[in-house]
């Protein structure tokens, strides 16, 4: 049903103030389109709720009218999991920005839906603790957006994704109704863990309002690495045996020659060696007390290295992580990507990365692929330039070959729309089906981002 109609306006604009309750076509735009500017839509209204409630009374009044809507935090998403792709109106939660109940004896804290990552590793810092979930956009994805998809970032190998810091939970479910527990015991076998379900769900099943996080003791001592080696397949070993033998390992991060050379070509950087070699790990480790000896050692301990920098101040670390986090901006810049993160075990890591480049150009010859991740935990963010956004052809051979390795789809982004048809190459029709009871209950009439994550299903079905 539509969103446009004057009466839902109305009584939305009663739940949050009509100044909350935006339809002005230009202001629009902008919730309407990801990061990627692959996935477009169309919106009647966006609404902002400023606290649970007002979450609670939008979610019942598009109940009742039988309108789709869809969570959006700060839409950094990339799959197409936070846009209107089929009309729904969309509930922006960005003014549920406030981090409160800060614990600074537990290491705690509660922070709002619509709070940035980067507010909430300061707010821990100010504390004597850190976050420890880390990305690139930082200062622009939010806490409910890292739920809603499970995010991982550079830091995984260490503290594990959001999963691992979410000890509380508080959501509106499709009903309404408002579940909340946010006590934030790390012991509580006391029923279903909703904060693991809600973790991942992508907005189906409840709007997921603030959560409860663990922090993290500070680093106080950082030491990176660039290594460059002679093959992929070296560099590959070299990451699982940094995290075997580096016990301070926070991030090691993989990315290929061509990438590098892009990243110094749009940002006018000198390259950092004076050879090109065909892969490179970006390595940090963190302790109290410096751990550049025992990094030193360990990547001296390594088979297949052609070149290695090191860096202890802030400046260079910032440098030497420049050339990683800089690729995606830079691909950007070559238009919109498709942008397709997976998994693989460590036997086929290496594989994975060397025939991504042949079976795209067999099957799309104009496009280009871009070959980075998170090498120590197996994910890979597969970028493809030169293709329309919606030339699914590239997307249906990389997920394909992904599976056929025994990988997953995704592994830090989502499902979105982008991927939906390709669940069951990860999920058996007993787990589809099981997912969709889960929504049934918990989203009786389906209003909570009906069109991303689960399969369409056939009629009849």
């Amino acid at each position: 049903m539509s969103a446009n109609r004057p009466e839902l306006l109305s009584q939305l604009g009663d739940a949050v103030g009509p100044d909350h309750v935006l339809t002005d076509p230009e202001v629009l735009a902008g919730y309407c389109v990801d990061w990627t500017g692959r996935f477009r839509g169309a919106t009647a209204a966006v609404v902002q709720p400023a606290c649970t409630v007002e979450a609670a009374a939008v979610v019942a009044i598009c109940r009742r009218h039988g309108v789709a809507l869809v969570p959006q935090g700060g839409n950094t998403g990339l799959v197409g999991g936070s846009v209107p792709l089929a009309g729904e109106l969309v509930l922006s939660l960005r003014r549920m920005s406030a981090i409160a109940d800060v614990d600074d004896q537990a290491g705690q804290l509660t922070a709002g839906a619509g709070a940035t990552l980067a507010g909430v590793q300061e707010t821990a810092e100010a504390v004597g603790w850190a976050y420890g979930v880390d990305f690139a956009s930082r200062d622009t994805a939010t806490v409910g957006g890292s739920i809603a998809t499970n995010a991982g970032g550079l830091r995984v190998i260490r503290y594990g994704d959001t999963r691992a810091q979410v000890v509380g939970i508080e959501a509106v479910l499709g009903d309404g109704s408002v579940v909340s527990h946010l006590s934030g015991l790390v012991r509580d076998n006391s029923g279903y863990h909703l904060p693991s379900l809600f973790c991942g769900s992508e907005g189906t099943l409840g709007v997921v309002t603030a959560a409860r996080l663990r922090l993290v003791p500070p680093v106080r001592e950082r030491v990176v690495a660039l290594v460059a080696f002679d093959t992929i397949d070296a560099a590959v070993v070299a990451a699982f045996e940094l995290r075997h033998h580096v016990r301070t390992l926070e991030a090691v991060e993989l990315f290929l020659a061509a990438g590098l050379d892009l990243v110094c070509r749009v940002d006018h950087l000198p390259h950092p060696f004076p050879s090109p070699h065909p892969a490179l790990l970006l390595v940090e480790a963190g302790a109290d007390r410096s751990p550049l000896d025992d990094l030193v050692a360990a990547v001296n301990s390594l088979e297949g290295v052609a070149d290695a920098t090191v860096a202890v101040d802030e400046p260079r670390r910032d440098e030497l992580w420049h050339f990683r986090e800089s690729h995606p901006g830079a691909i950007s810049s070559l238009g919109s990507p498709h942008k397709l993160d997976v998994a693989l075990p460590k036997a086929h890591l290496a594989e994975f990365l060397r025939r991504v480049p042949d079976a795209v150009a067999e099957v799309a010859p104009a496009a280009s692929s871009w070959l980075f991740g998170h090498a120590a935990d197996g994910s890979v963010h597969v970028n493809v330039t030169g293709l329309p956004p919606d030339d699914n052809v590239v997307d249906d051979t990389v997920l394909r070959l992904a599976t056929e390795l025994g990988g997953t789809i995704s592994a830090e982004h989502g499902i979105g729309s982008a991927k939906r048809a390709y669940l069951r190459l990860n999920r058996s029709p007993t787990e589809v089906a099981a997912f969709r009871a889960v929504k049934r209950a918990l989203d009786p009439d389906g209003i909570l981002n009906p069109n991303v994550l689960l399969p369409v299903q056939s009629p009849g079905a």
